[in-house]
């Protein structure tokens, strides 16, 4: 399975009386760039299979013995079920069309037979044989089988080859031969085994691409899904059904919110009432797929009041449950401020021990969802400014985190500086916020600079109006040095910004001159500062009083 999104969060000069902008900096500019982001961050999740599992899954071999090889007649004589290579797939599917049309209980046992031989070499973990199965015209035969209400171990079995073709590059061919529509029906099978295979197939074709995934909804896949995960007959058909559950919102273009709004009721009592196993990994990212984007997707989800179970899941043990609701969470804190108050409320703040969490993607999140938080109305900035330990947890991450840990401590210590109250930024600086900002101003990242510099500036135009020295703060910290080598940075945007920091409260005061005023001509010599006499200023200007000579007429 992949990874739902993360917004990305791009520097704005803000106007801080109005809370509007202070969202807009906390939604992003860019949206094509913060899309950008999203999808680099789920390509580099995937990977982590430990992590988040697959977004297809082989149905493998299953640990029961094979059945004794029958004698059957003259058709399947040569096929031995216990040890079918590739070179016996033009005599089984001879077989399963001869027995297909005799409809006796002998060549029905032979079909099943054959239809196994053919499961069983695609349930190989290395290198099944798809193409040679595909090349063969299989496809189709099987998908014809699943029509067999008749033979529910023949449909079950021919569920099982399709749904291993699925989990290949080959998903399509699935599609093609028109194996969806029968797979939606057979979710509601009276055979158990029946409708979690069928489930399975449906999520590693859901999973492949949007297209894919948009046909299985179209099919109606998605309410009998949704009735064996309210009723299931095992906790296997239970995890499959709620990990294809995953995969029917995986990618994008999302589904409509209409179409994935009869899902929320489901997952919100699963995630407020399933405590053990994969099933509930899934259902969070589930949630987190459904909730990656505008307000009325966010709403769509928060509106069953999953918010406190998800940050009650924030307290397990196991991160593969923690991540997915931590990344739901996120998604709701980047709507608006009714929804950052609603996890708020839910009790985020109690799990902020995430900070320290030893996985470093856990603690990037976190980050990332408290910066969302301080880009909030000035009260729920100034809510955060009652947990110093945890911003000066954050500013210690700013120091000695890892850089994608710190990127995201910085935005959220940006984000108080430039949309918190005096009070709050006064807070802020107490805790050493501007030393652990300015470390990062010497950075190769022109987007973290310029937010940085907003900040700065912010803090600076506080300081004079509270009377406090915050000047000599980023003097001290080196930061004024910083500040001067970005007049050299190559993107414009930070050469002008450093440039008005500078001027706005490093300038030189008139009364003190400028050592870099150009030296004046005094007779043959340089005289360099500043007149200090209007005859000095004359002479300097070459305009030294000289004897009046008569005119001659």
């Amino acid at each position: 399975m992949a990874i739902a999104n993360v917004s990305l969060r791009l520097p704005k000069h803000l106007n801080l009386n109005r809370t509007s902008d202070r969202r807009d900096y906390k939604k992003g500019v860019d949206s094509d760039a913060g899309r950008r982001r999203r999808d680099d961050t789920r390509i580099q999740i995937r990977k982590n299979k430990r992590e988040e599992g697959l977004q297809k899954k082989r149905a493998m071999a299953a640990a029961q013995p094979d059945p004794p090889a029958q004698v059957g007649n003259e058709a399947v004589s040569a096929f031995k079920p216990r040890t079918a290579q590739v070179t016996d797939i033009p005599e089984i599917m001879r077989t399963i069309k001869i027995t297909a049309d005799q409809n006796t209980p002998e060549s029905n046992k032979q079909m099943l037979e054959a239809v196994q031989g053919i499961r069983k070499m695609l349930s190989v973990e290395k290198n099944p044989p798809v193409l040679d199965v595909i090349e063969a015209g299989a496809v189709p035969v099987l998908v014809g089988l699943l029509q067999r209400n008749d033979l529910e171990k023949v449909q079950f079995e021919a569920a099982w080859a399709l749904t291993n073709v699925a989990s290949t590059q080959y998903t399509e061919e699935v599609v093609t031969c028109g194996a969806v529509p029968d797979l939606a029906r057979l979710l509601l099978s009276g055979n158990a085994d029946v409708r979690e295979q069928s489930a399975w197939c449906l999520g590693n074709i859901a999973g492949d691409n949007p297209t894919l995934r948009d046909v299985v909804l179209s099919s109606g896949a998605l309410e009998p899904l949704l009735q064996n995960m309210a009723n299931p007959a095992s906790n296997t058909l239970l995890n499959n059904v709620v990990w294809a559950l995953s995969n029917f919102f995986r990618g994008k273009p999302q589904p409509k919110v209409e179409v994935m709004s009869p899902a929320v009721p489901y997952l919100t009592n699963f995630v407020q009432n399933w405590v053990k196993g994969d099933a509930i990994m899934d259902a969070c990212w589930a949630l987190s797929y459904m909730s990656d984007g505008d307000d009325d997707r966010i709403a769509t989800v928060m509106q069953q009041g999953v918010t406190p179970h998800l940050c009650r899941l924030l307290g397990r043990e196991e991160s593969s449950i923690v991540t997915p609701a931590l990344r739901t969470l996120g998604n709701f804190v980047s709507g608006n401020e009714i929804h950052t108050q609603a996890v708020l409320d839910g009790g985020i703040m109690d799990q902020c021990g995430l900070l320290n969490h030893p996985k470093k993607n856990i603690r990037k999140e976190f980050c990332w969802l408290l910066s969302n938080i301080a880009a909030g109305s000035p009260s729920q900035i100034h809510y955060l400014l009652s947990f110093p330990r945890v911003l000066s947890t954050v500013i210690s991450l700013i120091r000695n985190g890892e850089w994608e840990v710190r990127k995201e401590a910085n935005w959220v210590i940006c984000n108080i500086a430039t949309g918190g109250s005096d009070a709050d930024i006064q807070g802020l600086v107490d805790l050493g916020a501007i030393d652990a900002i300015c470390s990062l101003l010497d950075v190769a990242d022109s987007k973290i600079t310029l937010v940085i510099l907003d900040a700065i500036d912010n803090i600076l135009k506080v300081g004079e109006r509270l009377g406090k020295d915050y000047i000599a703060f980023v003097d001290e910290c080196d930061g004024l040095e910083k500040i001067e080598d970005l007049q050299q940075h190559q993107n414009i945007a930070v050469y002008d910004k450093a440039i008005e920091v500078i001027e706005k409260y490093f300038g030189v005061c008139e009364d003190e001159g400028d050592e870099n005023v150009m030296p004046s001509i005094i007779g043959d010599q340089f005289e360099f500062g500043l007149p200090t006499s209007k005859q000095d200023e004359n002479m300097s200007l070459g305009l030294a009083q000289q004897p009046l000579q008569p005119f001659n007429f």
